[in-house]
């Protein structure tokens, strides 16, 4: 058979993402640190080739941003609702400042160390499996063949013909036998697996920057019905806004995908809101 019969069902099959296995843990920086190159390098090869036709995929654009912008609304959501509930409760500018900085402290650190935590142990569970099939390889002829018919049957699984899927298998357990069947048998890319450091980091940012937009506002109001419009306002402003840039990157229409996160964040701020402001009028109810 011609190179050229074989290559482009390679590519259709054994070339094609795999579906990853489902991890827990937040979503935050983990699969974008993961896949954040290999989406770089195809968005480059799509314009090497220059033609119109190529294109991105929603699910392509800068994970690793769209993730971020996740993180910002979570603590922009939670911050703001906390400052709210207290000043709905409390006047005192001092108070509202302390909740505040407590809150983006806390959760900037929450969420790097649970993101920390769910991407070391993705991390751990991955090599372990990577582990596994080199000792595999290692038992014998025997063994390597069933691996070698395994891989087969995944590539019949995607539309080769048998005997196609066989050459496929060969071929590309002649390159690297442990990263074809890291990537193709078990959903495992060894060129960008997660790091748990910098996913971690990524996630305290994130939270950092949603956190300081009501914090920021409404610190340095000394009025207390001012100070709560301030955070009010500032916080519709950022969830409009990453609203909107969430809904841009995922290819969704911006003003339903807006109404949605402003709703969402308003609710959460408006009955924290109403929950401090009820016990701040009744303190004899703590």
């Amino acid at each position: 058979m011609a190179t050229s019969d074989v290559e482009a069902p390679l590519l259709g099959a054994a070339g094609a993402a795999p579906a990853a296995p489902a991890h827990s843990g937040n979503g935050t920086a983990h699969g974008s640190c993961a896949h954040l190159h290999h989406h770089h390098h195809e968005h480059d090869d799509a314009h090497s080739h220059g033609s119109s036709d190529e294109h991105v995929h929603y699910s392509h654009r800068l994970p690793w941003l769209r993730a971020f912008v996740l993180g910002a609304t979570d603590g922009l959501v939670s911050v703001a609702a906390l400052m709210l509930g207290v000043g709905g409760g409390s006047e005192s500018l001092t108070t509202l400042r302390l909740a505040g900085i407590a809150a983006w402290i806390a959760g900037a650190l929450s969420m790097a160390v649970g993101e920390y935590i769910s991407v070391a142990s993705q991390r751990d569970t991955e090599m372990a499996d990577v582990e596994k099939e080199r000792q595999q390889q290692a038992k014998g002829p025997a063994a390597r063949a069933r691996e070698l018919a395994e891989l087969a049957e995944i590539y019949v699984g995607r539309g080769l013909t048998p005997e196609l899927a066989r050459q496929v298998a060969e071929q590309l357990t002649e390159k690297d036998v442990i990263r074809a069947h890291a990537r193709d048998e078990l959903g495992i890319d060894l060129d960008e697996m997660a790091n748990p450091l910098q996913a971690a980091c990524v996630s305290a940012l994130a939270f950092t920057a949603g956190a300081l937009i009501p914090l920021l506002g409404g610190a340095f109001v000394t009025d207390a019905r001012i100070r709560l419009a301030v955070v009010a306002v500032s916080a519709t402003l950022g969830l409009l806004a990453f609203g909107l840039a969430g809904s841009i990157m995922g290819g969704a229409k911006p003003l339903i995908g807006s109404i949605r996160v402003l709703v969402g964040g308003c609710l959460a701020m408006g009955i924290t809101f109403g929950v401090g402001h009820v016990l701040g009028a009744s303190p004899d109810a703590l």
